[in-house]
């Protein structure tokens, strides 16, 4: 992929967190307001783009075959590099800095996917509409690790495996509207698709203002002096898409699946796992660091990995 393209998408994504951070800078929002904005991205503007990704596709066996054959690809590359991970940093967990290492650990596999990643995939991959559709499936496999192996992982105690979340979460349930419409090829009515479509596309705009309101929280000095910060960075928006493109480089699978997998393998850290530690109670500090700094060094990753495409 041409560098220029790529870097143009991504810097114009980022210009949306600018008036996020002027608005908490300047305190015409409160620091405790931004969860609102968090709950009106996660509950209106997801399942709407989920809904919008899968009206843009019409169902074929074939389609059918390929969001499998996805759904397994990137699975196992995420368990690769949770798994990975989790043999380098496992001798700290029983240190005081634990909590940390634990939320690193899981930072280097979930991925923002759908706020991020479908806008980027829609931009990139214009001639390829299937790859939107292939974005629920990574996002579906992510809430499978995320509510299982990584909250095992983050808290240390398999009772915090929750099999009710799995399936009772936004993205989930909008799957249970969005699945029977695509089977049946049926196409939403104009009257319903307009607000969908247009609540679907606030995603992006509305995740980098909440990232910029976020960011204006953070002191600078609290984010660079910690060298894990940048290892997880590194291992998320390097390692992982390139472990995906020496994978599929060699499966005998339509370009679409590739471009797209490493295209969202790309991707920075998801605000799931500050979500998850909040829940918890445990390294939300260092989850939400994980969180700004992914975003912020990707702004110069994705252009540079996506090369390979």
């Amino acid at each position: 992929m041409q560098f220029s393209t790529t870097a143009i998408n991504v810097l114009i994504m980022l210009a949306y967190a600018v008036p996020g951070y002027i608005l908490v800078k300047v305190k015409a929002i409160k620091p405790e307001s931004i969860s609102a904005f968090a709950k009106v991205l996660l509950y209106v503007c997801q399942p709407c783009l989920s809904l919008y990704s899968f009206q843009k596709v019409t169902y074929s066996p074939e389609l059918f075959a390929n969001m499998g054959i996805f759904a397994g690809i990137d699975l196992g590359i995420m368990l690769i590099v949770l798994i990975s991970t989790y043999l380098i940093f496992r001798k700290q967990y029983a240190t005081e800095s634990g909590p940390g290492y634990r939320a690193c650990t899981i930072a280097t596999c979930l991925g923002n996917v759908g706020f991020l990643g479908v806008p980027l995939l829609e931009a990139l991959l214009p001639e390829y509409p299937e790859a939107v559709s292939y974005s629920a499936m990574f996002i579906v496999c992510m809430n499978v690790l995320s509510w299982t192996v990584c909250s095992v992982i983050l808290t240390g105690d398999k009772k915090y495996v929750s099999i009710k979340k799995i399936f009772l979460n936004p993205p989930v349930l909008t799957l249970l509207v969005s699945l029977p419409l695509f089977f049946t090829k049926t196409a939403l009515p104009d009257v319903l698709l307009s607000p969908v479509t247009l609540l679907g596309k606030m995603t992006t705009p509305l995740c980098m203002l909440i990232m910029g309101m976020r960011f204006a929280t953070v002191r600078p000095k609290e984010l660079f002096p910690d060298w894990r910060l940048y290892t997880t960075a590194m291992t998320k928006l390097v390692v992982m898409p390139m472990l995906a493109y020496l994978v599929t480089h060699w499966l005998p699978v339509d370009y679409s699946i590739k471009a797209t997998i490493v295209i969202l393998c790309a991707c920075p850290t998801a605000s799931v796992v500050l979500s998850l530690s909040e829940m918890y109670g445990t390294a939300q500090k260092t989850a939400a660091n994980l969180v700004l700094t992914g975003t912020l060094f990707s702004m110069v990753t994705i252009p540079l990995v996506l090369l390979i495409l």
